[in-house]
């Protein structure tokens, strides 16, 4: 359970691809490879991202691009 005061939201792939700047292809290509997070089904023809786990990815790959000296 989250005890953040943020709000999470749901992000539609139009959405998670404006914010991460990759496509489709690179997006589920990186999700079999386990280095992107995982969309959550919310139907038979309906998926969404967590907006936090968008953006641990994020400070993930931001800390991976500075190196060791970065901090945390």
């Amino acid at each position: 359970m989250s005890t953040t005061t943020e709000v999470r939201k749901f992000l539609r792939l139009p959405t998670v691809i404006d914010i991460v700047g990759i496509q489709r292809t690179a997006i589920y290509d990186r999700i079999k490879k386990g280095t992107f997070p995982a969309p959550i089904s919310l139907g038979p023809r309906a998926v969404v991202w967590d907006s936090t786990a968008i953006a641990d990815w994020q400070d993930k790959i931001i800390a991976e691009a500075q190196g060791p000296t970065a901090k945390k």
